[in-house]
């Protein structure tokens, strides 16, 4: 019993280490991309951040937006 559970943890951490493999893949594809927007004069923290966005539920982002907005009126930021 020992044997197959053993061989199942081997079997799941192998696993774990080819999507951490894939996962870096990804970052650097994901990086050359914005290294590709940079180059041909867009600006990479914008677009991270309409990335971000882009991943929120309209009803969070309008909450956050009416948030940000309300701290900025505060702080008298127009």
């Amino acid at each position: 019993m020992a044997d197959s559970a053993d061989d199942r943890l081997r079997l799941l951490i192998e696993r774990v280490e080819r999507l951490e493999e894939e996962k870096k893949g990804i970052q650097d594809d994901i990086k050359d991309v914005y290294g590709e927007a940079k180059a041909t004069g867009y600006d990479a923290k914008i677009m991270k951040q309409i990335v971000r966005i882009r991943k929120m539920k309209p009803d969070d982002r309008r909450e956050m937006e009416a948030i940000l907005q309300t701290y900025m009126n505060a702080l008298g930021i127009d």
